[in-house]
This record gives structure tokens, C-alpha cells and sequence, in this order.
């Protein structure tokens, strides 16, 4: 087998790879971690899989060609300044979380700009989204007329908030809206504008339709609304082709149709409109996140809080609202969610891609085109994958105001796709853009592709067995030695977890209050991990409560003191930290102040399954501060 044959193999295995991440992705619940496993861990490890086959490539084909349209630019400087800001964040294991991904995003995006340019690997890809969005939309639809309330079986329910509405293989409908609102502009182009034989334009526009029913059935305004929007572009653009103005009229009364079917469906019947009103009120809690992230930023305006340090850092600017107690995550924008962790700095270097993105679309639409003629406009399956694909990033950037979609693997996946494969028709603009890798260049690209390799592989190895222990840790019997086994084996894996070390220590903390024989060196033993979980994450709350609670369980309330201040100081609204702190205030029978903390704690989560300690302690309370009275 000579050389040619070899390169030609290692594109077709490129493209296999890439396909199987996107077929993969949205298939496994968005590639979001479920049950305890981290579903994104299969993706890393096709990717270290794209990058040695793309590296091999190099030196099997010493003319290999890199493509390097000017957006590329854009994203490396991305990834350098994501670099810098993993170095300097607070909280390494979150910052080194969120830097693998954006490793992984980029170095797919390089790979697909340089090795699935080509005419006929565009069109698979595109053929395949396609196909896998009108299958999965077909599924939503299912779940949304038979009422299912789970993805796949039984043993994955969808959350509360998310009954009788379809979600395909995603556990949230607007994620699985987020993924179709890209596809769709795509599919419509290619049934309209490309060139396809009459049986095949058929299946595609069945599967337009399919793929904008499921949209309708997501019952997702924010998805409604970026779908109405990149469709009335299409629209708009069609309108002004004479030889697709009628393609227009028709498609228009036709998805209006469908969608104000499933509407109505939807909306009408009384058991489904209070799901809905339910579901409504609690998507309407990601617009009281804005402000305290808002506050959250302008105190760190031009590099952010850190990368992913979200989550831990809004309890310090929670509000006293009840809705606002579950961990949010993200910040349910987007926008608002790079400038919190990325800063200003980041914010303009995302911004610069888009801009240079949509300049490289605008720029080369005319190379792009087949030549027209009085006869009628010429189909052309590239100019269908631009505006395609342009439109589905539109349908995205706008849904990005209500959600955090590009959070979501499966769906910046496929955004990261489409960017580059648009981004590579670009290269029908100027040849200046191909660079044949010689020396001087190859010794760069060598370096970058050899370390991208010497650094994931060897993370994606790491985060492999540590989700491992900490599965094995799940299934275990609660509290036991096996699962703290387990756990501990998941934290020599990964030292710089500071949940792992914060399970271990409330599990100790949780065998010591038991009072058996030993229990003060068991009770130190959860002191060790609680500092531990300190150390390595700052503004945890959890940490500095357990160990001041161990403290108060070994008689030292006065050194306790200062750990429940700083835990308050850190989460002053969340109310784990108030119950906690009220009952370090029983310890020190300071009943009144126990109970003003206890009754906070429990107006801002009344349920006794999540929130014990007030339902336990307040009635002991109200005895003892009716003995005071009346022994005064």
C-alpha cells in the first residue's frame, strides 16, 4: 500500500471518527454526565483518536496540505488565552474541566477544517446530521403524544420541570430544541437550494418536516423563537429568488400548520397545560440569575471569576429566594455566562470568531454560488451547506440569550461542525489560504499536535478511572468502608477533586455523630478531608460547616465559631449553610439565635426531605426558650 492509499485512509478514518462523535453525542443524553457516569469521557478519547490519526497523516504525506482561513487565527488565540486563564484560576479542578473541553472543541475544529473539506465528505456530514435530527425528533414526537416521561428506559426520568414534554434523547427539551434549530435551516437548504435527485430532495424534506415538528413538541420558547428567526432569514432570502420565491409561499402555510397543530396539542388540554404552567415557572428562575451574575461580573470585569467557577462563586451573591436554592450550573445566558468566567478579554476574542465567521460568510458567498443564467438558478449543494449551516449557528447564537445550549456537549459539537465546515468553503476565495507543511512550518504544528496528545490523552486516562471509583463509590451501600475505599481510590486518581474529598469527609463526619466506640478519631479523620476541601476549593461552604461541626462534636465550640462565619460569609442565602449554622448555635445554647437561622433556613427550603435540621431542631427550640422564659 503506497503512501496515497495510506492518506486516503487516514481521511476516511478522520471522517469515521468525527461521525461517531457526532452520531454518539446527542444520542447519550446530549453527552451530559447521567447517573453517575461522565458521558463527555467517550467523546475526549475519540478525539485523542482523531488527533493521532491527523498526526499520522502528517508524516505519511509529506504534502499535506493545511488549510488556515482567517477565523482559524481567531480560534487559536482563543485557546491560548484559555490556557493563561486555567493557570490563573482559583479553583484548578473546575478551571481544568472546562479548559478540556474548550481542547476538545478546538482541536476538533482544526481537524474537520483540514481533513473533511472536501465536496463529498461535507455532503456525509451533512446527510448524516440530517438524518440523526429527523430520528431523534421522531422520538420527541413519541414522547410528547404518549406522555413518556423518561429518555430511553425507565431508569433515566426526566426532571420534574420537563414532564409531557418530548426531549428526545436529551433529558431537557431545550437542549434537544438547541440541537434541532441548527439542523433544520441545513435540511431545508439542501431540499430547496442543493443538488439532489428527486428521491432523495423526498427524504429530505420529510425530514425537515420530522425535524421541525420535534422543535414544536420541545414546547421551548426560547427554541421557537431562534427557529422563527433563522427561518424567517431563509424565508426572506427565498422570497427574493425568483426561482425559489414559490418554495417559500408553500413552505410558510406548511410548518405554520404543523406547529399550531402540536400547539394546540399541547396547550388545550387541561392535564398538559398545568405541566406546562409548572415547567414555565421554572425556566422563568434562570432571569433571577442574571442579576446577581450581573453584580458578579462588574466586581470581575475583565477576566472573569475563573473558568466554570460559576456555580461555586454565585452562592456568595445569591438572593434570599427560595426558587434560586438548586446548584444553577450555568447562568442560563450564555453571553452573560462568558463575561462571568471568561471576563471582558474573553468575551472579545469569542465575539472575534463570530465576527470573522460571518465576515468569511458574507465575503465568499458569490465563490460559493454556481453561476446563474436566464434559464433559471443552478442548485449548488455548497452554497445550500453555507447558508445552511450560517443559519443554523444563527438559530443558536440567538437561543444562547435564554440558555446555556453551548454549555451543552452534544450541541457545541455540533455548533463546533458546522463552524468549521462552513468555515472551509471559505477556501473557494483565494488559494492563499492552503500551506503545504514543510519546514520551517511543520516543526510548529508538529509541537502543537504532539502536545495536544501528551496532554489529553494522559487527562482523559485520569478522568476516566477517577468516574470509574466514584461509580463504583455511588453503588456501594451508604455510609460503608467499601464506598469510602472506593472514594479514596477516586482521589489518589485526581487529588485536586474537592468533591471527592468532601464525600469522604461528610461520610466520615456522618459515622462519627453516630457516638460509637472510637468515634472522636473518626470524627478527626473527617476534620483531615474537610481541610482538604477547603484548601483546594475556597468557596465551598460544605467544607468549612463539616469541619466546624466536627469541631463542635469534639467540644470545641469556640474554635467552631469562626468556620460557620466564614461558610456564611461564602453563602449567606443558601440554606444548608443557615441549618447548619443554626445548629452549630444549638450546640453553644444560643437558642434565639438558632432559632432566627433555623426558620431562614427553612423559609427558603420547607421540605424536611432536603432540609432536616429545622424540622428536628425547632420544636426542641421553642422548649427550651419556654424554659428560659420560664425560669426567668
Amino acid at each position: 500500500m503506497d503512501r496515497e492509499d495510506l492518506d486516503s485512509w487516514c481521511e476516511k478514518g478522520i471522517l469515521g471518527l468525527v461521525l461517531a462523535i457526532l452520531v454518539y453525542s446527542p444520542l447519550a443524553f446530549g453527552s451530559v454526565p447521567q447517573a453517575g457516569f461522565d458521558y463527555f469521557l467517550v467523546v475526549e478519547w475519540l478525539t485523542v483518536a482523531i488527533v493521532m490519526v491527523w498526526f499520522a497523516r502528517f508524516f505519511i504525506n509529506p504534502k499535506h496540505r493545511l488549510l488556515w482561513p482567517p477565523v482559524c487565527w481567531a480560534v487559536l488565540v482563543f485557546v491560548g488565552y484559555a490556557v493563561g486563564r486555567y493557570l490563573t484560576s482559583e479553583v484548578e479542578y473546575l478551571a481544568r474541566q472546562e479548559l478540556l473541553r474548550v481542547l476538545v472543541y478546538a482541536l476538533l475544529f482544526f481537524a474537520i477544517v483540514n481533513n473533511l473539506h472536501r465536496q463529498e465528505t461535507t455532503q456525509i456530514v451533512g446527510l448524516t446530521l440530517i438524518f440523526l435530527a429527523m430520528t431523534i425528533s421522531l422520538y420527541a414526537a413519541y414522547q410528547f403524544l404518549t406522555s413518556t416521561d423518561y429518555v430511553w428506559t425507565s431508569n433515566f426520568p426526566k426532571p420534574e420541570g420537563y414532564l409531557k414534554r418530548g426531549s428526545g434523547t436529551f433529558m431537557n427539551p431545550n437542549n434537544l430544541a438547541g440541537y434541532l434549530e441548527m439542523v433544520l435551516p441545513l435540511a431545508l437548504a439542501f431540499t430547496i437550494t442543493g443538488r439532489f435527485e428527486p428521491l432523495q430532495k423526498i427524504f429530505l424534506g420529510y425530514a425537515s418536516l420530522a425535524i421541525f415538528t420535534g422543535i414544536a413538541v420541545t414546547v421551548s420558547r426560547g427554541g421557537w423563537l431562534a427557529t422563527g428567526i433563522s427561518l424567517a432569514v431563509m424565508i426572506g432570502w427565498l422570497l427574493r429568488q425568483r426561482d425559489y420565491y414559490k418554495r417559500a409561499l408553500v413552505l410558510m402555510p406548511v410548518l405554520g400548520v404543523i406547529f399550531l397543530a402540536f400547539y394546540w396539542r399541547a396547550e388545550m388540554p387541561p392535564e398538559r397545560k398545568e405541566r406546562f404552567e409548572v415547567a414555565h415557572k421554572i425556566e422563568d428562575v434562570r432571569f433571577r440569575l442574571w442579576q446577581p451574575a450581573w453584580t458578579m461580573w462588574k466586581e470581575h470585569p475583565w477576566f472573569g471569576v475563573g473558568l466554570a467557577h460559576f456555580d461555586y462563586r454565585f452562592r456568595q451573591y445569591r438572593p434570599a429566594d427560595p426558587s434560586l436554592q438548586p446548584r444553577p450550573d450555568r447562568v442560563h445566558n450564555d453571553y452573560l455566562n462568558t463575561l462571568v468566567d471568561w471576563g471582558i478579554v474573553g468575551a472579545v476574542l469569542v465575539l472575534l470568531c463570530w465576527a470573522i465567521f460571518y465576515y468569511q460568510v458574507f465575503t465568499g458567498w458569490k465563490y460559493v454560488q454556481r453561476t446563474q443564467n436566464d434559464l433559471g438558478a443552478k442548485r449548488s449543494n455548497k452554497s445550500a451547506f453555507v447558508s445552511g449551516g450560517a443559519l443554523g449557528l444563527l438559530a443558536i447564537l440567538v437561543h444562547s440569550a435564554v440558555d446555556f445550549n453551548l454549555h451543552i456537549p452534544a450541541n457545541a459539537i455540533l455548533a463546533v461542525t458546522l463552524f468549521a465546515l462552513v468555515s472551509s468553503h471559505h477556501r473557494f476565495a483565494s488559494e492563499r489560504y492552503w500551506h503545504t507543511v514543510r519546514l520551517p512550518l511543520r516543526i510548529p504544528v508538529t509541537i502543537i499536535l504532539l502536545a495536544s496528545l501528551v496532554y489529553l490523552g494522559p487527562q482523559t486516562w485520569k478522568s476516566s478511572a477517577q468516574s470509574y471509583w466514584l461509580r463504583k463509590g455511588e453503588a456501594a451501600d451508604a455510609p460503608s468502608d467499601d464506598r469510602r475505599a472506593a472514594w479514596q481510590k477516586a482521589h489518589a486518581v485526581d487529588i485536586r477533586n474537592s468533591q471527592t474529598t468532601y464525600f469522604l469527609g461528610e461520610s466520615l463526619r456522618e459515622e462519627g455523630f453516630r457516638g460509637a466506640e472510637g468515634y472522636k478519631d473518626v470524627t478527626r479523620q473527617a476534620m483531615h478531608w474537610f481541610e482538604k476541601t477547603m484548601k483546594l476549593n475556597p468557596y465551598d461552604p460544605h467544607g468549612f460547616t463539616g469541619y466546624g461541626m466536627c469541631l463542635d462534636w469534639l467540644g470545641q465550640p469556640a474554635e467552631a465559631a469562626d468556620y460557620f462565619k466564614k461558610a456564611q460569609s461564602i453563602d449567606p442565602n443558601g440554606y444548608l449553610t443557615l441549618a447548619r449554622a443554626g445548629w452549630h448555635s444549638f450546640q453553644i445554647e444560643d437558642y434565639t439565635g438558632a432559632k432566627n437561622l433555623l426558620e431562614r433556613s427553612l423559609g427558603l427550603m420547607p421540605s424536611e426531605r432536603f432540609n432536616p435540621i429545622p424540622h428536628s431542631y425547632l420544636n426542641i427550640i421553642a422548649g427550651k426558650l419556654k424554659e428560659t422564659a420560664a425560669a426567668r
